[in-house]
């Protein structure tokens, strides 16, 4: 991989993992509610669970989609689901306490890596990765490459949403707005599934 490969991936690493999506807008929620110490485990899980997706993908595990198309429609739906419930957790998060945090619990480290599989960006991101910058030359290398590129970028960018989240809950110290905030993320969550939706209502031929 030359220079120029290298800086196109890392200016796609940083433009995918920076802008919003699901796991920034939770990332955000959990910073709010919890606080930035409590949301590690989140933020961690979902930096090496992507890396981990990655590796994965570029080692042939979308061919599965191929051989088996309705494993795609599985997953979609599977996303659906899991997002709405994540933004009701969101929309019904606990009273926030500026000393003792939120009530309820933030996502661990093993729910957080999990839940990249049924992340729709997540997958557009790492199939867009191996697929444009994993070439059959060099394969081995160039998937290393990308996913510790990704792993590299792709911390830093969910932090910054985590901070947004933790700078939020100690300039506003009110309760009734912390909730009226985790209720707009939720709705911008249920928002993120259009695309997810409109896919699934093409291949049902519904009129959306």
């Amino acid at each position: 991989m030359n220079s120029a490969n290298l800086f196109s991936l890392a200016l796609f690493c940083f433009v995918a993992s920076i802008t919003p999506g699901p796991n920034n807008l939770m990332l955000m929620s959990s910073g709010l509610t919890y606080g930035m110490r409590r949301t590690l485990p989140h933020m961690i899980g979902v930096a090496l669970g992507f890396m981990f997706m990655v590796l994965l993908v570029g080692l042939g595990i979308n061919a599965l989609f191929a051989i088996f198309p309705w494993l795609d429609t599985f997953l979609k739906i599977a996303s659906i689901i899991y997002l709405l419930w994540l933004a009701y957790k969101i929309a019904t998060a606990g009273v926030v306490h500026s000393s003792g945090g939120g009530s309820g619990t933030p996502l661990t480290f093993l729910q957080a890596a999990s839940f990249q599989w049924v992340n729709p960006k997540a997958w557009m991101m790492a199939v867009t990765a191996v697929a444009v910058y994993v070439p059959a030359s060099q394969f081995a290398f160039d998937l290393a490459v990308v996913t510790l590129i990704f792993g590299v970028i792709n911390l830093p960018c969910i932090a910054v949403w985590a901070s947004f989240g933790t700078l939020l809950r100690r300039l506003v110290d009110n309760p009734k707005v912390m909730h009226t905030i985790n209720i707009a993320m939720a709705i911008a969550l249920v928002a993120s599934l259009a695309p997810e939706v409109r896919q699934l209502a093409a291949l049902a031929n519904w009129n959306l």
